[in-house]
């Protein structure tokens, strides 16, 4: 039985940090102490433990299998003495100094966060925006480590257990460079699949998505020459060749350099949600970064969870 008067509350925080990173040095700079004052506090923690929690292995630090049952509970008890000591006090923007964390595509960046973003530099002008390029697969364990605040995420595949609020539901639209002569007009179907396509493949190196496959259900195929990982770089394509794209109509809409028209068939959209983990659902300024959002995309009604 560990002896509670051994323990301070700086050492369980260092290991929670510890259990995170696999790093010394990562986890002193996000602790902003030494890498020296971090071993000795990790050398503490082995003898209180009886354990050496923390073994050198190839690629950083491996836990052992005590540290591994720690990880959970050590999290979700600092998670409620943070909670218990933490009063409710209204947020004020204009005072606060806060860091948010936000996962999106580089299609929400444009669609979502450049909306939000004069409105979030003057109200909260000492608040800062970190984002970091979406993950879907680690969006559950990103939520409850804490390492991401909000998420901007398609309804499918979209985590259960996190709280969700539906943003927009998104239409696709057919775009190419202005004057394109084959966009004059809306074209046939046969036209359009004459034409040469860029699609953007978020995993690299895919020729195919849901246009294809609407077309295959027709019987028909598309000419895609063009598979990028990125919109950004799409849109220099179509800006400056013959290639046409099929893509989220609020990527383009307000753009005035491209030609839009609609797609020859009927292309099923997408739910664009906001996702939020359940420790941060009552935080007073998370409340206030979710209205934001909410508010710049023209939707301010209150949040509901899902």
């Amino acid at each position: 039985m560990i002896n509670l008067n051994r323990l301070d509350l700086n050492l369980l925080l260092t290991l929670d940090v510890l259990l995170r990173e696999h790093n010394v040095t990562r986890a002193a700079q996000r602790l902003n102490l030494s890498q020296p004052s971090v071993s000795v506090q990790l050398a503490r923690l082995r003898e209180i433990f009886d354990d050496p929690l923390l073994l050198p292995g190839p690629r950083g630090m491996q836990p052992t299998m005590r540290a591994d049952e720690l990880r959970e509970p050590l999290r979700q008890a600092l998670e409620a003495l943070e909670r218990a000591v933490s009063p409710v006090n209204a947020f004020d923007p204009a005072r606060a100094s806060v860091t948010w964390r936000i996962a999106a595509t580089d299609y929400t960046e444009s669609a979502v966060l450049l909306p939000l973003l004069h409105t979030l530099r003057r109200d909260s002008p000492a608040s800062r925006l970190a984002v970091f390029e979406l993950n879907p697969g680690q969006i559950k364990r990103q939520a409850e480590q804490g390492d991401i605040d909000l998420f901007f995420h398609l309804r499918d595949g979209a985590p259960a257990s996190l709280h969700q609020r539906l943003l927009f539901t998104e239409r696709y639209v057919l775009a190419g460079r202005l004057d394109h002569p084959a966009l004059k007009r809306r074209p046939s179907l046969k036209q359009f699949c004459q034409l040469e396509h860029v699609i953007v493949s978020p995993e690299g190196g895919g020729f195919q998505a849901a246009t294809d496959e609407a077309l295959a259900a027709r019987g028909l195929k598309r000419n895609v020459v063009l598979s990028v990982p990125h919109f950004l770089f799409m849109l220099d394509v179509l800006a400056r060749t013959d290639l046409v794209a099929v893509l989220p109509e609020r990527l383009v809409a307000t753009t005035g350099a491209l030609q839009i028209v609609d797609p020859p068939l009927d292309l099923p959209g997408f739910d664009m949600l906001m996702l939020w983990h359940e420790r941060l659902h009552r935080d007073p300024g998370h409340k206030w970064l979710r209205q934001q959002v909410l508010a710049a995309l023209g939707n301010a009604d209150s949040i509901h969870p899902r």
